[in-house]
């Protein structure tokens, strides 16, 4: 006899019977697992851990601040939570100092506010006091750091007691969150302590405005000299913050080491006319003594775009120059006729008692094309073969050359080991890095062996130096293909600072917004300091 088949009905009433009991029993065992004492004391202390937590950062991030008297201000400093760390120094209206002080979660600010009078009056009437209040300056930036870093584990404390207070009302449960509040606290003070840079005060990073970076930041020569010496800075930067404050019809007079040579390195105008500007307020702030532009001052080579050269000469300082790949020939003639204009094309030029060689790019892309080829396959070789010939000239020029000058970075290898330092431009972003050391030469098997020449004499010849390639950015921010993306590409330019034995020293990397905008900061770079570069590949010689 034949069983019926179950009816869709039957089957789907017996589906649903079957998943309700196995949803009942997953939910008996879920509610067991939750209500098991284990569970439940996991939840209470994650509970009290984020109530702790929140609690000290309410505390710390409203009532976590500290007045403090540094030489003749009065200053609030305070702490907020961060990811990098780092101090601010607000110094209104001059503008800001970012220092790259500590690691960790606490980020320190400084606030300058008012002026004491008596104080001030006794800076005025008295100058040299200036310098008494530096030496003051450090111990008391000292207790009031160490003020402030009471006061944040406290105010943490007491914000986690009484925010569980009002959450749990159970004793115990308020005291975990206090204590796991200066735990927090305690352990991040002591993360920013234990990663603490003393020599961050050597190299600030500027906010504000252009006129003042020379005043607030200081004397690049200076600090390159005794960079190792934090109380030595904070009273330099205290001193020139302080004569601009007491100082009321003028800014201070900004008065450099009598033998520190400045450069300023431009590349890229691209036909921007906002360029012009900046540079001749970055030449008289900055008080170059010699302007040096890595080529691409224009956009296609035309003889109708000479006419922007002609605003060279408002420079009112020597002006050395090399060919870009967007320059033709007729543009570089019209760059040689300007008044202190100096135009190297394969040749050696001696500025302010620095030796500058420097070369142009051999090729010539009125299409803007940034791959520098052009249809052309043998480009790279033409590129290298520039920097041979440049080695080459300086090699047979007996002198000792202290900067080369190319456009394209792939043309500074050849270089390597020849200069201490080669400047380029062309891809309109700012770079640093090391040339790899030239490899020593293959003697050739088939000519009879010579005596080798002693070191000393090698040295004699053609001595081996690291060599330092600094990339400008866009000086012109790219031109008008600066403005094709949603943010405009910003305008760069550098300034080197060199000292009596022609080495440089330190140098300033400045960067205004782009087109449309008005923003500038400025970040000092001390030799020495600043990160070892790596060294970047770059096309070598055949």
């Amino acid at each position: 006899m034949m069983r019926e088949r179950p009816s869709w009905r039957q089957r789907w009433r017996s589906a649903t019977e079957l998943t309700g009991r196995a949803a009942g029993r997953t939910a008996g065992l879920t509610g067991r697992v939750l209500r098991h004492r284990w569970a439940r004391r996991v939840r209470v202390a994650t509970a009290v851990g984020l109530t702790g937590v929140a609690g000290a950062l309410i505390g710390v991030m409203l009532f976590a601040r500290a007045d403090i008297n540094v030489g003749p201000f009065s200053a609030e400093m305070s702490v907020e939570p961060s990811v990098t760390g780092g101090t601010e120094i607000n110094i209104p209206p001059l503008g800001s100092l970012h220092l790259d002080s500590h690691r960790g979660p606490v980020h320190l600010r400084v606030d300058l506010g008012s002026l004491d009078q008596s104080r001030t009056e006794a800076l005025i009437d008295n100058p040299s006091a200036i310098s008494s209040a530096g030496d003051r300056a450090v111990d008391e930036v000292v207790a009031g750091v160490s003020r402030l870093g009471l006061r944040t584990m406290g105010l943490g404390v007491l914000g986690a007691l009484l925010l569980a207070a009002l959450t749990f009302r159970d004793v115990r449960r308020t005291a975990a969150a206090g204590a796991t509040a200066l735990v927090v606290t305690g352990g991040s003070l002591g993360l920013a302590a234990g990663t603490l840079r003393p020599d961050s005060i050597s190299e600030p990073r500027y906010e504000g405005l252009l006129i003042n970076a020379p005043a607030v930041v200081g004397d690049a020569r200076r600090i390159a000299d005794n960079y190792g010496r934090y109380a030595e800075q904070l009273q330099t930067i205290l001193g020139n913050v302080s004569r601009v404050y007491s100082t009321i019809s003028a800014l201070p007079v900004y008065e450099p080491a009598g033998n520190t040579t400045r450069l300023l390195h431009v590349s890229d105008l691209h036909l921007n006319p906002a360029s012009w500007g900046l540079i001749r307020t970055v030449v008289e702030t900055f008080e170059i003594d010699a302007v040096i532009d890595t080529g691409d001052i224009v956009d296609w080579g035309s003889s109708a775009e000479t006419g922007y050269v002609s605003s060279i000469p408002s420079i009112q300082v020597p002006y050395i120059y090399v060919r870009g790949n967007h320059d033709s020939t007729a543009i570089q003639a019209a760059v040689a006729a300007q008044s202190n204009a100096i135009v190297l094309d394969n040749g050696l030029a001696e500025v302010d008692g620095l030796t500058i060689a420097g070369i142009g790019d051999p090729q010539f892309t009125p299409d803007k094309s940034e791959t520098n080829e052009a249809g052309d396959d043998a480009a790279p070789e033409l590129l290298t073969t520039a920097g041979e010939n440049l080695a080459q000239t300086i090699r047979g020029s007996g002198k000792q050359v202290d900067i080369a000058l190319v456009h394209d970075p792939a043309m500074a290898q050849p270089l390597s080991g020849l200069v201490p330092l080669v400047l380029a431009g062309h891809q309109h972003s700012r770079s640093v890095t090391m040339l790899p050391a030239p490899a020593p030469p293959t003697p050739d098997p088939s000519v009879s062996a010579s005596p080798a020449p002693s070191p000393s004499a090698l040295a004699a010849i053609q001595p081996v130096v690291p060599t330092r390639l600094m990339v400008e950015g866009s000086t012109g921010g790219a031109g008008l293909r600066g403005l094709e993306n949603d943010d405009p590409t910003p305008l760069s330019l550098s300034v080197l600072y060199f000292d009596e034995n022609r080495e440089l020293k330190a140098y300033d990397d400045i960067q205004l917004g782009g087109t449309g905008q008005s923003n500038v900061e400025m970040q000092r770079n001390v030799i020495g300091l600043e990160e070892q570069p790596t060294p970047t590949p770059v096309p070598s010689t055949s």
